[in-house]
């Protein structure tokens, strides 16, 4: 999955403890089913899918007391468990895969570097068997989303100048589309089937088209290829489809039945439209987010990959030492709400 849904604790409000819950046992259920390598595959996007499942479901919310963990403060923390989180962790392991095995494949980035690219294919091809094995423990036939994305290089090969911008989204909209429809199936809700796979299928166009724009002039500069660049589309052409999606969902959710949609709106409904416009905002607002301590060897190969839902180093607040995204209630100094925190969660898409 892409990581392009990345809201701020602020606007979150009293759902944070949730979304938290979500990201914790996406992570957790990658870890217990598939090994602590697995969990390089945790990503923003992917916890959707936990939330789908879960907001359908009649039954209280299934959930643990995680441990410690360095990456929320050696905070301890209620992590969503179950057949929902273990659906989250099967497409985001299964997609993570695809996504080494492309890099690989290309000789592009960290996973395609001669030395490399061999383990990364051995653990691509693991990651994939792994996910597959998961899935049919939980009725989810994975070969769905495999199939799409091998059709994707294909599709990429023959897309030249006049092909429908929609042609080359297609098998991340076919993807995205069958694992929200199977949301509906764990929850015990067929009737949501539909509705739901249209949501999915319109998730994976933005997905698509948000990556395309924010590579675009990287792309554009290396000579690498960008569905944008290879069909002839503008950037206007590209929101105004983005546009019709977010539309799309939005009405599409209208159709499901939920027993506690409000996660599911403030993710798909509003974080995502505030991740379109960040996106194609000409004249975006600085980024505020503390910046990255550091460049490490594993964080540059995360984002290769686009595994960058667990990397998250920041630098801390000059005068209170602690990041200044690291907003909420028990804030330690006014001097980092009023300089960073608020006006961070106003302008930009920060993602504590």
């Amino acid at each position: 999955m892409f990581g392009i849904i990345r809201p701020c604790r602020h606007r979150l409000g009293e759902l944070g403890a949730a979304w938290q819950a979500h990201l914790c046992g996406l992570c957790l259920s990658l870890r217990d089913d598939h090994g602590q390598a697995a969990r390089l595959a945790t990503n923003y996007d992917g916890l959707v899918i936990s939330v789908l499942a879960e907001a359908q479901s009649s039954s209280a919310p299934q959930r643990r007391t995680a441990g410690r963990c360095a990456l929320r403060g050696l905070r301890k923390a209620e992590a969503a468990v179950g057949d929902c989180a273990r659906l989250a962790a099967t497409v985001s392991l299964v997609l993570a895969a695809a996504k080494m095995r492309d890099h690989a494949d290309d000789g592009d980035g960290a996973y395609g570097q001669p030395g490399v690219r061999g383990a990364a294919t051995a653990l691509a091809t693991r990651w994939t068997q792994a996910g597959t094995r998961t899935g049919q423990l939980i009725g989810f036939e994975v070969g769905v989303l495999t199939e799409a994305v091998g059709r994707q290089s294909a599709v990429e090969a023959a897309a030249g100048p006049g092909t429908a911008l929609l042609t080359v989204t297609e098998p991340t909209e076919t993807a995205t589309a069958a694992a929200f429809a199977h949301t509906a199936v764990l929850a015990g809700q067929p009737g949501n089937q539909a509705a739901l796979a249209e949501a999915g299928r319109l998730f994976g166009r933005i997905a698509h088209l948000v990556d395309a724009v924010e590579d675009l002039a990287a792309d554009q500069a290396s000579g690498a290829w960008n569905p944008l660049l290879a069909t002839g589309t503008d950037r206007a052409e590209a929101r105004r489809l983005c546009d019709d999606a977010l539309l799309g969902i939005a009405l599409a959710l209208d159709e499901a039945e939920f027993a506690d949609e409000r996660l599911v709106r403030l993710l798909l409904v509003r974080e995502l439209t505030r991740s379109v416009h960040r996106v194609f905002a000409d004249g975006a607002a600085p980024d505020r987010r503390c910046p990255p301590a550091s460049t490490s060897a594993v964080g540059r190969g995360l984002a290769a990959a686009g595994l960058t839902g667990l990397l998250s180093l920041r630098r801390p607040h000059s005068r209170c030492g602690r990041c200044c995204c690291d907003c909420s209630e028990d804030c330690c100094c006014d001097a980092c709400r009023e300089a960073c925190c608020e006006a961070c969660c106003d302008s930009c898409d920060c993602s504590c």
